[in-house]
Order: structure tokens, then C-alpha cells, then sequence
């Protein structure tokens, strides 16, 4: 990561930590080189949040809504933090391609298959581009449990799942794969959940 980044995260970190504290479990479950980290969003502070609770060493990047950087000081920082714009609702070609040249680059692509903020399971269909940028890249996906709603100084845990590679049948995902593939990630995120409960969290 950048430096710009590391300094943000070293400076973040403690001060988040203390608004927002939240506990990570599974860590040891983001592979070595490239992985997509499919997470649910329930919450405009996930992305920040996952990023303070994950090693500061470990290179993200952040696939982000294009309205976010129609503010020239917004998109100047949040693209050193490590983000780029997708078009939500489009087939958005360049994004697709950053995407897929930071996996191949072994760095770690954060996205959202909801693809919107929702705050229960089933209130958005999961969108196919994590499991487009999976099979075309080869690396695997790892599915990220981030929580409910954030409120200040409620305890809350992100969990990282087992990471795992769809099987598809041919060299790319059919329509119906793809969209069958997106709907068993998210049941593999929201299950993560239980996870939390059972710990007693």
C-alpha cells in the first residue's frame, strides 16, 4: 500500500476503534496474492471499517460508486485511499478492467454484491461481478460478514469466511451460473452471521 495510506490507517485506526468498536474474526482466511472480498453493506462506514480492522500491510482496493467522486477533494483522497468508480447499473467496462489488473497484481479487491446499502438479507439481489472477476481472474472469493447498522460505541464483529473458487463449466460463467453463483455467495455471507451468534458476540 501507499504510504498516504498507511499513515491514514496508523492515524484512523485507534480513533475509529474507539467510535466503532469492532472486532475481526477469521483474518487468517484472506489468502496470500489476489482474492475478492465479497461483503455485504449495511452501512455507509463498512468499507472504512473493514479497512482499519484488516492489517495496514495488506494491499486493498475499493471498487466504489462513481457519485462519490463528483466531488474533486472527495475523489482526489478516497482514490489514494485505494478506490475507483464503477457505474452502478451499467456494464462498466473500465472498472471491470481495473478490477481485474489489481487481482492479477495480487492485491486484495473489496466489493459490495449488493451492490447498494441494505439492512436485511434478501432486500437487494446480489449483482454477478465479483463472480465475473473470480473466473476470469482465477483467484478466489472470500465472502465477509460486516455487521448490521453502525451506531457509535456499539460492539460489533466483521468475520471473514473460508475462501473458495466457483465452479463453473465452461471458461466463463453462463448467465444462469452467474447469477446462481452470486445467490449461494451471498447465503455463504449471510450465514457468517451465525457464526457471530454462536460465539456469543
Amino acid at each position: 500500500m501507499s504510504r498516504f495510506y498507511r499513515v491514514i490507517h496508523m492515524i484512523l485506526r485507534p480513533l475509529l476503534y474507539l467510535l466503532f468498536p469492532i472486532s475481526a474474526e477469521g483474518l487468517e482466511n484472506i489468502p496470500a496474492g489476489g482474492a475478492v472480498l465479497c461483503c455485504n453493506h449495511a452501512s455507509a462506514w463498512d468499507p472504512v471499517l473493514l479497512a482499519i480492522r484488516i492489517p495496514r500491510t495488506v494491499p486493498l482496493r475499493f471498487m466504489a460508486k462513481a457519485e462519490l467522486f463528483q466531488n474533486p477533494i472527495l475523489a482526489w483522497l478516497i482514490r489514494k485511499l485505494g478506490a475507483f468508480p464503477v457505474h452502478r447499473g451499467s456494464n462498466d467496462l473500465g472498472a471491470m478492467k481495473t478490477a481485474m489488473k489489481c487481482l492479477q497484481e495480487g492485491q486484495k479487491l473489496v466489493v459490495f454484491p449488493e451492490g447498494t446499502r441494505v439492512a436485511e438479507e434478501g432486500d437487494a439481489s446480489a449483482k454477478g461481478g465479483a463472480v465475473v472477476l473470480s473466473t476470469r481472474t482465477g483467484v478466489p472469493m472470500v465472502p465477509v460478514y460486516c455487521g448490521g447498522p453502525k451506531r457509535l460505541f456499539r460492539r460489533d464483529t466483521i468475520v471473514f469466511g473460508s475462501p473458495y473458487q466457483p465452479v463453473i463449466a465452461g471458461r466463463r460463467p453462463t448467465p444462469e451460473e452467474n447469477r446462481e453463483i452470486a445467490e449461494k455467495l451471498m447465503e455463504r455471507i449471510y450465514a457468517l452471521k451465525g457464526t457471530v451468534c454462536d460465539a456469543g458476540n
